[in-house]
C-alpha cells in the first residue's frame, strides 16, 4: 500500500457506505451502520497506521481498493 489514508478520508468513505456518526470522544469518531448492525471506531488523525486501517476496513467489510474508489 503506497498511499496512506487520513481519518477524514476514511470517515468520508464510510459515510458513502451508509455509516453515520454516532458520537465522538476526543479524536475518535464512533460510526454505526444500521443496515449491517456494525460499529466502527475511526481515529481522526492525519495518518492512520496500517494495522488500524485494515482493522477498520475488515469491520466495514471493504477492501483498500474499494476505499480508494469511495474517496
Amino acid at each position: 500500500m503506497s498511499k496512506t489514508f487520513s481519518g477524514r478520508e476514511v470517515v468520508k468513505a464510510l459515510r458513502r457506505l451508509g455509516f453515520v456518526v454516532d458520537h465522538q470522544r476526543g479524536s475518535h469518531i464512533f460510526m454505526h451502520n444500521l443496515d449491517k448492525n456494525t460499529s466502527v471506531v475511526v481515529p481522526f488523525h492525519k495518518e492512520l497506521k496500517k494495522g488500524t486501517l485494515h482493522s477498520i476496513l475488515k469491520k466495514a467489510g471493504i477492501t483498500v481498493a474499494d476505499l480508494r474508489k469511495l474517496i
